[in-house]
């Protein structure tokens, strides 16, 4: 690792030398927590989801980094210059010149938050029947494209599975998978490759710039588009840096426009790496596709220079990109994740490695291995995270996979993870301790913890809503 780049323990390198944010707190939100009676009453409340436990009954929130981020004063003073115009906003443009200047995609539709974004690319690019590979699946994206009339095919490559092993890329695609696929169906058949950088459900792992050229070489041999989920590219862009040859001198800005270069769109949650609480995007460089999405934005989001955000709020976002690819800002905020890896990896506690960008996974199957997966460990994992320290946390397993829509039968995914997520700019390292000693606590009482069973299911994304029981 370059000297430039946080270390990954305290004063690794630098002997007692060590490294703080590059932010200084301006404003705080008091939090508290309850006792322990009243998380038990709430989490039997929420039927032990944590989506549906009350904010005000969490401790520490590590729910999610969508739109969680803490905002800098230069956001701040931005909300205040908000062009509230229906139709021309002068904050779309700065908002349309950031993506195309940090992107450097061609045509920007903004959305209300990346779900607008997905649906808009599913249902201007699938064609019924279609097959749409992709580096492992994720919910919602997986949802609009089986809304469209798609079928998601898993093309990551193998590794990814594995929470044990050491790739420094577990998010690449596995070539001869994809090849494989047009083979068998025709590239006619494939609508689009489904990029994500990085892989959320395999525990926020990259993809290497080597692997997306090659796949992009692949695609333009078959005329097959692909398309990026851009949302937390710029830890991607990170991991690059540190890893691959030839990238440790270049920034963090470039090698994101380098990345994004081999690919024919993005759809963003904005909510994430562009630090805002509310806003996504959908930008691509073919106009065909560019007219259709324009057009259905009018009908689902907004008008095409709103596309359901408030001009304050695309003005944060146009602010938030550029400091979102500040080199200092990146190595920080996958520091603070670091940390709180390292740690956990220190006392035996089993989780994904390497450690991600944006998240600790918790493997839950190791951590309770006497918990079967149709009884939920992942679940049970968040679960008794919040009733041991208020700390909230969600699942990423059987539940978050939710049910083949052939057979009705519960997805078994050989992840069976807990997600740790840290929200960007938000909590200190003294908060991360908190998390790692209650973390061990429950580890250290796992066999004497049971499982949970699903006593109400909805549709669609059941582990939004779905309810539990304990066992």
């Amino acid at each position: 690792m370059t000297d430039h780049h946080i270390p990954q323990t305290m004063g690794q390198q630098f002997g007692r030398r060590s490294w703080a944010e590059p932010w200084k707190i301006k404003m705080v939100e008091p939090i508290h927590m309850i006792s322990r009676e009243q998380r038990e009453q709430a989490a039997a409340d929420a039927g032990y989801n944590t989506f549906l436990l009350r904010s005000a009954d969490v401790y520490i929130d590590l729910l999610t980094d969508s739109g969680t981020s803490a905002m800098s004063d230069r956001q701040w003073a931005g909300m205040m210059l908000g062009d509230e115009a229906y139709a021309g906003s002068v904050n779309f443009y700065h908002l349309e010149e950031a993506i195309q200047t940090y992107y450097g995609y061609r045509y920007i539709v903004p959305t209300h938050q990346g779900r607008g974004a997905e649906h808009l690319i599913s249902q201007a690019v699938i064609k019924k029947g279609q097959f749409v590979p992709g580096n492992m699946y994720f919910t919602t994206t997986r949802l609009h494209q089986e809304l469209a009339g798609g079928t998601f095919v898993d093309v990551i490559i193998d590794e990814a599975h594995d929470p044990t092993s050491l790739h420094p890329f577990k998010g690449n695609v596995d070539l001869d998978k994809v090849q494989a696929l047009i083979d068998r169906e025709g590239a006619d058949n494939i609508a689009y490759i489904s990029l994500a950088g990085t892989v959320n459900m395999a525990g926020g792992q990259p993809v290497s710039m080597a692997n997306v050229r090659a796949l992009r070489e692949l695609c333009d041999r078959h005329g097959i588009r692909v398309y990026l989920d851009a949302t937390r590219m710029v830890e991607n862009c990170f991991f690059i840096q540190e890893r691959e040859e030839g990238y440790a001198d270049k920034p963090i800005a470039a090698i994101l426009k380098e990345f994004c270069s081999y690919t024919d769109g993005a759809w963003m949650s904005a909510k994430k790496d562009n630090l805002v609480n509310i806003g996504g995007w959908l930008a691509v460089n073919h106009e065909d596709v560019f007219d259709l999405a324009r057009n259905m934005v009018v009908v689902y989001e907004g008008l095409h220079t709103y596309g359901g955000m408030a001009g304050r709020d695309m003005e944060a976002l146009a602010l938030g990109i550029v400091e979102s690819v500040q080199d200092e800002h990146v190595q920080a905020r996958v520091g603070q994740v670091r940390y709180l890896g390292e740690l956990l990896t220190d006392w035996g506690v089993p989780i994904v490695q390497p450690v991600g960008g944006h998240a600790i996974f918790l493997d839950a199957k190791r951590f309770y291995p006497h918990i079967p997966q149709n009884q939920f460990p992942s679940q049970t994992l968040a679960a008794e995270l919040y009733l041991d320290s208020g700390v909230r946390s969600m699942e990423r397993g059987v539940v978050s996979a939710g049910r083949d829509p052939k057979t009705g039968d519960h997805r078994y995914p050989a992840l069976e993870l807990t997600r740790l997520t840290i929200p960007r700019r938000v909590y200190t390292q003294a908060h991360m301790d908190v998390v790692a000693e209650s973390v061990k606590a429950i580890y250290d009482n796992r066999e004497q913890t049971h499982g949970l069973k699903m006593v109400y299911e909805p549709q669609y994304l059941r582990f939004f809503q779905a309810r539990f029981e304990r066992i």
